[in-house]
């Protein structure tokens, strides 16, 4: 890690001022013609010079060291104070002064007197296929290749424009310092390019996509202004049902097995055809959506679990079928394989640089659509555009993980955002900023937000001006005469490797099942092992299932959002999650000794509290007057606490307790508490206050409390618990139970290990690994 020298000339230094403001040469408070002092009068005299100027050269060591010494020995100090300075609890709002911005001319390419209205833009990682060819032949499109740190040094395509590393380093885009070197991601740099140098439409592709008939302009809306414009009405749907936030397109095309990447999962079941349509008039489709034969865009879970053995895809889709807008309040997943942006849509094509590859421009397009209302513009899906093929290349379900754990409730979340800024620009800082305090990406991304809409304005781009969206007022009833019937061909599926029955296959509906039982749960877990190694890997586990999975440890960890918290006190850090979030089912605690079997909790109910009061070696009660010293000293704080209790919390906990000379313990690594127990559970850690009461003690004590034992769900009843874990773990897994105990996780290698056994319940984890 480099250093950079920031040293500059030093100034004069001014004359010396006495206190009564005469100006005198500097050597005169160190000597006088006059009087002659020895050497032991000096340092006297100056003795307090001498000890500031030690203190200063100490210092100055100190810090040398630390930025040079510790670069060659131990670098993880310096590092680790640098993190911490760097990183705050919630992001920071950059502060942006969107007139005082400088432009960026093209000063430094071979094409800086070029200028082009079409652009195509792809990422290439190889050399140049026969369909990256095929749509650099493309008449009226200039194509421009983006490359990154896997494209081939001597990467050439006659007719294109291929931008290097080292090209985009020097276009001076702020972006560049924020992108990954290996992904397709740096194809921001490549819009910002094409907008410099006179884009008015983007076709956003990747070089496997073929067009077909070798023409964009037949397929999609090329042109929506002026006379070669199409002055249309185009089939819409319905928005009517106000709580349907997002459609799956590919059953408007004729494919209602198929669905793309970024549908929710609990959304895969919706494959019947619509009721009926609207209709909108063209001209405003400034993001336009083509399907893709062939390998049509899905994700890693249709892909791995609709096809049998190593045969390709080749989906198809009807061709004939009318392309379809969505609504203000509907969304649809858009992705970067095949999608025009027109110019008033350029700002929606930042991809997000801080969440997994193939989830940047899903998450992207949600975000893009929520603000295309703000100026009046909509999504529309257009019939097969280009023949994408099948290359028969996995990619793990793990590079997805942004997905299906966060994707439904984003949905929610933008559909329900709200903004009083009075320009584009501000809204969609402002929208980044939230999301990011939202957990949906980083502060990292609210900062290439800013560096990507200042590289805008001063590539010579205009913000669009707002328009009022329509989703606050009231929706106008939709008559008769204004329905549209549009009903969808039922294409060949015999791609898939099942008979398709009107439902998507067991796993997938098991799937969809526990998203939806769960999916307003929050889980928080503590975890005593290295959360390096296995957070997100408790994320992607676990994220699949419940609405959000908050991580605690006993070291915080901000770039994994692990929270800090003290085992031995944990109960004490729940009030502030169970008030951040406020309007959930229920919260699910778990320690990562223990194993959850979801797929076994379906039928508890979610108004009652689950514990493992029935499971011996858990939940025990042992005397409080014995030799034991620290029972008695539990015992008596336990009491001090009853006595306080309100009534009928009193009431519950003393018909549960016979003896006040017991003390009841649970090792509570497992316990859930519904919504209606919240405010009771807040109150009863407000009345231990700053006793040292260990959470073994008071977790079963506040649940006796809230409510009767026989009034506890017995879903944990049949978990599988021992003290010690068994020589062989995999002897003690069992899929049949609700839970087991214990169990050790600290390497990706061990959670490989695990996933493979749950996925006897859950047979679609093999997906993870």
């Amino acid at each position: 890690m480099q250093v950079q020298d920031r040293s500059s000339a030093k100034p004069p230094k001014p004359p010396h001022q006495e206190s009564d403001g005469q100006l005198l040469p500097t050597s005169a408070k160190f000597s006088n013609p006059t009087k002659n002092l020895d050497f032991s009068t000096r340092v006297c005299e100056n003795l307090y010079r001498i000890i500031i100027l030690f203190i200063l050269v100490t210092t100055v060591a100190a810090l040398f060291f630390l930025r040079n010494g510790a670069y060659g020995s131990d670098t993880s100090a310096l590092l680790c104070i640098q993190s911490t300075q760097s990183h705050a609890i919630h992001p920071q709002l950059p502060q942006i002064r969107w007139n005082s911005i400088p432009p960026i001319a093209d000063k430094s390419s071979a094409f800086a007197n070029f200028r082009s209205e079409k652009w195509i833009v792809v990422s290439v990682s190889d050399y140049p296929s026969d369909s990256l060819r095929k749509l650099g032949k493309i008449k009226g499109w200039q194509l421009l290749a983006v490359g990154n740190s896997n494209t081939p040094k001597d990467w050439a395509l006659k007719g294109t424009i291929y931008l290097s590393l080292e090209m985009q380093a020097q276009l001076g885009f702020r972006v560049v310092d924020y992108l990954p070197y290996d992904s397709y991601v740096r194809k921001s740099v490549g819009y910002l390019f094409a907008i410099q140098h006179g884009a008015k439409k983007i076709f956003d592709v990747d070089d496997r996509g073929e067009v077909m008939d070798d023409d964009i302009g037949k397929h999609f809306d090329v042109e929506l202004i002026g006379e070669e414009a199409k002055q249309e009405v185009i089939l819409q749907y319905s928005h009517e049902n106000l709580n349907r936030t997002v459609v799956n397109p590919y059953v408007h095309f004729g494919q209602r097995s198929v669905w793309p990447r970024g549908l929710p999962l609990e959304n895969v079941g919706e494959i019947g055809h619509e009721e009926y349509y609207t209709e909108v008039f063209g001209g405003r489709q400034f993001i336009q959506q083509g399907i893709s034969n062939g390998l049509p865009d899905v994700d890693s879970v249709f892909y791995f679990t609709r096809k049998t053995g190593l045969e390709a895809f080749d989906i198809r889709f009807d061709e004939h079928a009318p392309k379809v807008a969505l609504p203000q309040g509907m969304m649809v997943p858009v992705n970067s394989f095949n999608t025009i942006f027109h110019s008033s849509a350029f700002w929606a094509l930042m991809l997000p640089v801080s969440v997994s590859s193939m989830a940047s421009d899903v998450l992207r397009g949600y975000w893009a659509q929520r603000l295309l209302w703000e100026i009046g513009g909509y999504v529309v899906v257009y019939p097969p555009t280009i023949h994408r093929y099948d290359r028969i290349e996995a990619y793990p379900f793990s590079e997805e993980k942004d997905l299906h754990v966060n994707v439904g409730r984003l949905i929610k979340f933008l559909v329900s955002w709200r903004s009083d800024k009075h320009n584009l620009f501000e809204k969609v800082l402002q929208l980044s900023y939230v999301m990011a305090e939202e957990g949906f990406w980083t502060e990292k991304d609210v900062k290439f937000t800013a560096a990507w809409l200042q590289d805008l304005l001063a590539a010579g781009y205009q913000q669009p001006r707002l328009m009022s969206h329509e989703l606050d007022r009231p929706r106008a009833n939709i008559g008769h005469g204004d329905r549209k019937e549009f009903v969808p061909h039922k294409l060949p599926s015999v791609h898939l490797g099942v008979e398709e029955i009107g439902t998507v296959n067991y796993e997938i509906g098991n799937l969809i099942r526990w998203r939806k039982n769960f999916g307003n749960t929050v889980l928080i877990m503590f975890c005593s092992g290295p959360v390096e190694r296995t957070a997100l890997e408790w994320r992607l586990l676990y994220g699949r299932i419940f609405k959000t999975v908050i991580i605690l440890s006993e070291r915080k960890n901000v770039d994994l959002a692990v929270e800090q918290g003290q085992l031995d006190h944990i109960y004490k850090y729940l009030p502030k999650l169970f008030e951040r979030y406020s309007s959930t089912d229920g919260f699910l605690f778990l320690q990562d000794d223990t194993i959850l079997n979801y797929w076994n909790l379906l039928q508890a109910d979610k108004t009652k509290l689950w514990i493992t009061n029935k499971v011996s070696k858990s939940w025990t009660t042992v005397s409080a007057t014995g030799d034991n010293d620290w029972f008695a000293k539990q015992a008596d704080m336990v009491k001090k606490v009853v006595a306080n209790m309100p009534v009928h919390l009193q009431v519950n906990y003393k018909e549960s307790v016979k003896s006040e000379q017991s003390l009841t313990i649970c090792n509570s690594e497992l316990f859930y508490v519904p919504h209606h127990f919240v405010a009771d559970f807040v109150d009863l850690v407000n009345l231990v206050g700053d006793l040292d009461i260990h959470h073994k003690v008071a977790i079963p004590m506040f649940f006796m409390a809230m409510d009767s034992q026989q009034n506890f769900d017995p879903v944990f009843d049949t978990m599988k618990y021992q003290q010690k874990p068994p020589s062989n773990l995999t002897m003690l897994y069992s899929s049949e139970v609700a839970a087991v105990h214990p169990w050790t996780i600290s390497s990706e290698q061990e959670f490989i290990k695990l996933i493979r056994i749950m996925a006897a319940g859950d047979p679609l984890l093999m997906e993870l690994v």
